[in-house]
């Protein structure tokens, strides 16, 4: 069984500071200076008068022109959801986050620690008291359990109470049919459908399955044929993160809030963290960027190097660049590794083929693809079937080694 750990409006409700702010009240989390001008996650009286997550700025207040928004804050968002995820591997579940206050993991490896389900959700329980969580954080988790992730999904979202709702997998499909069509804007592949099948006048998850598969991948292509597979409650093996130790620096700039002087800081932290011992001589791949700034809120980038590193003042001139995007003066700035790389003391060949420069270079921009969109993000095309007249049926894609 799969369990859908969510939480209803995780960001708006860190912004807020509690989850009885939004009662009554029509918020959206604000757009970041420069970033495309849409709100975010947006309360339940906001989309009550038509406020929607992602709509532009203008449509939102000229739709509700009381709506109040707050300032964005990804860098809280992130540190609260980190520590959520780690409260749920303490009880031994291997997490996959699919987005801050939505993740997912498998039952059936904890029956061995907790025994049952049951077991495995009264764990969840103890691990996130409901009286302790709503005073501290603000919110309240829902809990799902069925046959594949978007079942579970599908159950977290239709809890009402405390208990957790839970489907058989024989029960499951019947189940689903009577679902709305919006579960779908919770997977990125199959968000953008939602307009366009409300323009059809689809509503449920059963209707959208009359369509048919052939029909549905004819009009929206693979979009259409996972929203089709969703329906008919099919979905992907959970991929659970990797559990990668990670360094931070944290320095209070002062008065280097902006400019040449905030890159010095930069520098200070990059020394700094290169000189930690629990590098170990590793090279770094990838690198989270972030601020406190002075007017609330703040500020995180994802900085993906293209070759893992350990010089100084090569990382260091990667993430000045990404310093003009700040969108205003900072308080404090932050920088911790979310991937490493191999050890930096390995040495090349003197005097070595075109070849082999070439597999290390190509060896590179994989491992590079695979930092940034994931493990699948590499695949090799391996003939199977070179008679059949099938183009799908002649190649197939499969993982590359490495």
């Amino acid at each position: 069984m799969v369990v859908c750990f969510h939480v209803p409006r995780f960001g708006l409700v860190l912004a807020a500071g509690r989850a009885g702010a939004l009662a009554g009240r029509a918020l959206a989390i604000a757009p970041l200076p420069g970033c495309e001008q849409c709100v975010g996650e947006v309360s339940g009286a906001a989309e009550g008068r038509g406020v929607s997550r992602g709509m532009a700025l203008g449509e939102a207040l000229a739709r509700c022109p009381d709506l109040v928004l707050l300032p964005p804050d990804p860098v809280a968002v992130a540190e609260a959801w980190e520590s959520t995820i780690c409260a749920l591997e303490s009880i031994g579940a291997a997490v996959e986050p699919a987005r801050p206050g939505l993740a997912y993991f498998e039952a059936g490896a904890l029956r061995g620690l907790h025994g049952t389900d049951a077991g495995t959700i009264a764990a969840i329980r103890r691990a996130f008291p409901p009286g302790q969580a709503a005073r501290s954080s603000g919110w309240r988790a829902r809990l799902g359990g069925g046959p594949t992730r978007f079942c579970a999904l599908a159950a977290a979202l239709a809890v009402r109470s405390r208990r957790p709702l839970t489907l058989e997998e024989k029960g499951a499909r019947r189940w689903l049919a009577r679902q709305p069509v919006g579960l779908l804007g919770f997977r990125a592949e199959t968000e953008a459908l939602l307009e366009p099948l409300a323009r059809l006048g689809v509503r449920t998850l059963g209707e959208l399955r009359e369509l048919g598969r052939a029909a549905l991948a004819d009009r929206f292509g693979a979009a259409g044929v996972l929203a089709h597979r969703l329906a008919c409650g099919e979905d992907t093996p959970l991929r659970a993160r990797l559990l990668e130790e990670r360094l931070g620096e944290t320095l209070d700039v002062g008065e280097a809030s902006s400019g040449p002087a905030l890159e010095r800081v930069l520098w200070v932290l990059v020394d700094r963290l290169l000189a930690r011992p629990e590098r170990r001589g590793r090279t770094l791949r990838a690198l989270i960027l972030s601020a406190r700034l002075l007017a609330g809120g703040g500020w995180r980038e994802r900085v993906v190097l293209r070759q893992a590193l350990s010089d100084r003042r090569r990382i260091s001139l990667a993430l000045s660049v990404r310093l003009s995007a700040l969108p205003a003066p900072a308080a404090t700035l932050s920088l911790s590794v979310e991937r490493f790389g191999p050890a930096g003391g390995e040495q090349e060949a003197l005097l070595g083929d075109g070849r082999s420069a070439r597999a290390a270079r190509l060896r590179e921009a994989v491992a590079q693809a695979r930092a940034v969109s994931g493990q699948k993000a590499a695949l090799r095309a391996v003939c199977v079937d070179p008679e059949s007249r099938v183009p799908e049926r002649r190649v197939v894609l499969a993982p590359l080694p490495g």
